[in-house]
């Protein structure tokens, strides 16, 4: 035990120097400078090109977002204008276009016969309350016409029940238009641009529609064209609705002129995880619009809104030259180019035939007596190699002559 606890004190308190081993072999040699020759291209070509590790980067980007949306069609026989299809009014980066409208006109408050299939009955203890979702309270009554024939169960609250289930045909919405108007701002840098380019004048905005090759600066989006981009059905949006999202990718780098910072718009679908869900599929919401009569009781008109939602996403990153993340990543570059070396010991070492001989000339130990003997010896230069009279290197080198490589 005592002996175990020795040589593991010894073995502690050592000390290991790097000894240099020129291997003079063409396979080895071809190995080394060909990993040292990808590792410089990866951090030229990746690092430093692609990446631009080179810059001090901002991606708190401050955006605002204004829209505006343009186009008349025809819904159940009447013109639809901008005020009567765009929830909410106010033009902000999220809104929703209309398709179909399912319109339940003149309910009062009272009690009246639910119209859903699942709701049928035919004596009262069909009708007991539930958590289901109804339009009203579930008063517990069964409504039949007859003593012999099914009915409906009785709510209390806005009557009639609306009846969803109805056939609407949707409106054409591909000819409308959206202006988006987007400004942002990298604090960082100070900097702000915005997606109209100060070169463009009104007429050639009006003029023009977003095309990604012809007109890829136009802020004109026309509504075809946008859900055609996502690669959706188009007719299946206009039936049952969808998420859109318009992205405006902001990149620039601020080592270039300012005018080289623009945007990129691409677009995709953003609830398209749901659209072969048969629970909740597409997009739709409820709104109503209320009233007085004469007699002063209130009545509304119920609307079932099926639309097109769209969110305008603003993402950026700005790039400028600093000093600091340039000496950092070149520092890792030569650091790393060390890694072939590593590479090639590990080929000499396991794979070659003279990785013993190898061995015997990279390794050496020293023990305490030898450096007793060295302190000893005249000169000013320590040597592991009596016969040396000069201070050595101490590197080894190895030919193929030296070693069957």
């Amino acid at each position: 035990m005592g002996f175990m606890a020795w040589g593991f004190v010894t073995n502690f308190f050592t000390y290991e120097t790097t000894k240099s081993v020129v291997v003079k072999s063409w396979s080895v040699g071809i190995i080394n400078r060909i990993v040292q020759l990808l590792i410089i291209a990866y951090f030229v070509g990746w690092v430093f090109i692609h990446e631009k590790a080179y810059q001090v980067t901002d991606t708190g980007i401050e955006s605002s977002v204004v829209t505006k949306v343009k186009g008349f069609s025809y819904h159940e026989s009447n013109v639809m204008d901008v005020a009567d299809y765009i929830f909410p009014p106010q033009g902000t980066g999220v809104f929703c276009i209309a398709t179909k409208l399912i319109v339940t006109k003149n309910q009062f408050q009272g009690r009246c016969a639910e119209s859903e299939q699942k709701f049928k009955c035919t004596t009262d203890e069909d009708c007991s309350p539930s958590p289901s979702h109804t339009p009203g309270v579930i008063t517990g009554v069964c409504l039949k016409p007859s003593n012999d024939s099914a009915g409906f169960c009785e709510i209390e609250g806005w009557c009639p029940a609306e009846n969803d289930k109805v056939t609407v045909d949707p409106m054409d919405v591909k000819n409308f238009t959206i202006f988006i108007k987007n400004s942002i701002r990298f604090p960082r840098f100070g900097v702000t641009r915005g997606n109209i380019p100060p070169t463009m004048t009104s007429k050639e905005i009006e003029n023009c529609t977003y095309h990604p090759e012809t007109y890829p600066l136009c802020p004109i989006f026309r509504v075809g064209d946008v859900l055609n981009y996502t690669g959706q059905n188009v007719s299946t949006l206009a039936i049952e609705g969808g998420e859109i999202g318009i992205i405006i990718e902001w990149k620039c780098n601020l080592d270039l002129d300012i005018t080289y910072c623009l945007p990129k718009y691409t677009f995709t679908r953003l609830d398209a995880p749901f659209a072969n869900n048969s629970v909740s599929k597409g997009y739709n919401f409820r709104f109503a619009k209320y009233f007085k009569g004469e007699n002063g009781t209130e009545f509304r008109t119920l609307y079932k809104v099926f639309a097109i939602r769209f969110d305008v996403i603003v993402t950026g990153i700005a790039g400028k030259f600093n000093t600091i993340p340039t000496m950092i990543n070149l520092v890792a570059a030569f650091t790393s180019v060390g890694l072939a070396a590593v590479l090639c010991d590990v080929i000499l070492l396991n794979c070659l035939k003279g990785a013993e001989q190898y061995k015997a000339r990279k390794f050496e130990e020293v023990s305490e007596a030898q450096i007793a003997s060295i302190n000893q010896s005249s000169g000013s230069c320590l040597s592991l190699r009596p016969d040396k009279s000069s201070c050595d290197s101490g590197a080894v080198s190895l030919s193929n002559s030296d070693q069957p490589l």
